[in-house]
């Protein structure tokens, strides 16, 4: 059994007992967390189910950790024109372990 959830303006497939790294979300580790927003359930029996058969569909998870991803280097550069422009990013995460989805 799978879910696609939409979370942080991305969409991600979540199956119970897998972590998954996701937008940044407020909560400390070991806090529940529930998504709502799922696109599609795939059930065991190879069903799909999507639109108004999944309506009240629900993915918990508890969080496992909150971090910060490696640093890109953003670099911008106009040749002739003496431009250079160089900057970092590092990205804030949540990584959510999945218990369940109900339907």
């Amino acid at each position: 059994m799978y879910a696609i959830l939409q979370t942080g303006g991305k969409q991600y497939v979540a199956s119970p007992g897998e972590v998954i790294r996701v937008e940044s979300l407020v909560g400390e580790p070991g806090d529940k967390v529930e998504f709502d927003q799922i696109v599609t359930v795939s059930q065991d029996d190879g069903s799909v189910l999507s639109g108004s058969a999944i309506e009240g569909a629900k993915v918990t998870g508890v969080i496992d950790r909150q971090g910060r991803a490696k640093k890109i280097i953003v670099f911008k550069f106009k040749k002739r024109k003496m431009y250079r422009n160089r900057r970092g990013h590092r990205q804030n995460f949540t990584t959510v372990k999945i218990e369940n989805i109900t339907v």
